[in-house]
């Protein structure tokens, strides 16, 4: 697909406009460093949807080698993780409407672009979701194993915690681009969870409200080094399943 820019009325760049300065408002203090450089890096502005073709893949392209693919919406597991294995992140074109502007049943533009798109300027973090899609596609048909993939892409591509500096900040897309949920996530109140790749794995989540807990990593080499331990501990769960 195209991400067909034109189509874009001014309404639409309107609301981008709204959502990228109320995010920007809060997210300067609350947000991981690579997350927040990587919206210079890739070009994203307030005054205008990012363009695809002309303003995002050539830099990040040129930074990572990933590019942003244009899919309709929510799509199956092997499409998902083959583009992802291909360097490509699935994203769609739409954006939301006024009375969306905090909530949507589906991922927009916005969640899927301003939400991830910046941190695939980081090498490390790229990486793994590049050694995860493999990992996931080696697994395309066991559903109860890519169930639990599934959960650490979810806790941390959509829902992480980074430490830096001992301060703990956001990445994870749903998060970053969740007006609500970055102002919550950070809450005394709200367990976090150091990083364990195998109890992440073991704990499963919820797609309809705010999460009851977060994980949070050292660092992104933490995350992508955490792929070579997958394999051995879905093994272990095969063998207890047989």
């Amino acid at each position: 697909m195209n991400q067909d820019y034109e189509r874009y009325t001014e309404a639409d760049h309107r609301m981008w406009k709204q959502l990228f300065e109320r995010q920007m408002q809060q997210l300067p203090h609350i947000a991981s460093r690579a997350y927040l450089d990587g919206i210079d890096k890739v070009k994203f502005v307030a005054c205008h949807i990012p363009h695809f073709k002309r303003e995002t893949n050539p830099a990040l392209r040129a930074l990572t080698g990933w590019e942003v693919y244009v899919v309709p919406g929510l799509i199956p597991h092997r499409e998902f993780y083959t583009h992802l294995y291909n360097r490509q992140f699935p994203a769609t074109s739409w954006l939301r409407k006024p009375e969306q502007i905090d909530y949507l049943e589906e991922p927009d533009m916005f969640h899927d672009t301003f939400g991830h798109v910046p941190l695939l300027s980081n090498q490390a973090f790229c990486d793994f979701m590049a050694h995860l899609s493999e990992v996931a596609l080696k697994h395309i048909d066991q559903e109860e194993v890519l169930q639990r993939i599934s959960r650490l892409y979810w806790y941390t591509v959509e829902f992480g915690l980074i430490r830096e500096r001992g301060a703990l900040k956001i990445y994870g897309g749903g998060i970053i681009s969740s007006s609500g949920e970055s102002r919550y996530c950070l809450g005394d109140d709200v367990p976090k969870i150091d990083f364990d790749l195998a109890l992440v794995l073991d704990t499963p989540y919820h797609i309809d409200r705010y999460q009851d807990h977060y994980f949070v990593i050292d660092s992104y080499d933490q995350l992508y080094e955490s792929v070579t331990g997958i394999e051995p501990l879905l093994e272990a769960y095969l063998a207890q399943q047989a």
